[in-house]
């Protein structure tokens, strides 16, 4: 299991509000639903420490086969233009027009999950 942390940087011009619009039009679009291999995936503002007040998305992949058939290897992204229809509308029409950078540019790191609860 791979799970990408994505922070998310709102631009001066957008409120929390404008983020969360920016989510529930993606989520009533189904657009996470039709990213191959993406199995689970939460979108909040932090409550505490460092980003108090700010965003971020923790994306759960069910394998780094699945991650690098979707995104490319590590070593080798595929360009955005092979991106999903899907993750595109997202980033582009959604989310650009409430960031302060390119979606493409977030700070972000995928971690490869060695222990988890079985829940």
């Amino acid at each position: 299991m791979i799970v990408s942390i994505h922070q998310y940087e709102l631009a001066d011009s957008a409120s929390p509000d404008d983020f969360r619009d920016a989510v529930t039009a993606a989520v009533d679009e189904n657009l996470f639903d039709d990213i191959p291999g993406l199995v689970d995936y939460r979108i909040g503002r932090g409550i505490k420490g460092s980003r108090t007040d700010q965003f971020a998305a923790v994306w759960v992949y069910e394998s780094q086969a699945s991650l690098e058939a979707v995104w490319g290897p590590v070593d080798d992204p595929l360009p955005k233009s092979a991106y999903p229809d899907a993750w595109l509308r997202w980033e582009d029409e959604l989310l650009a027009p409430v960031l302060a950078d390119d979606p493409d540019t977030i700070e972000y790191t995928s971690y490869d999950v060695f222990a988890q609860n079985d829940d």
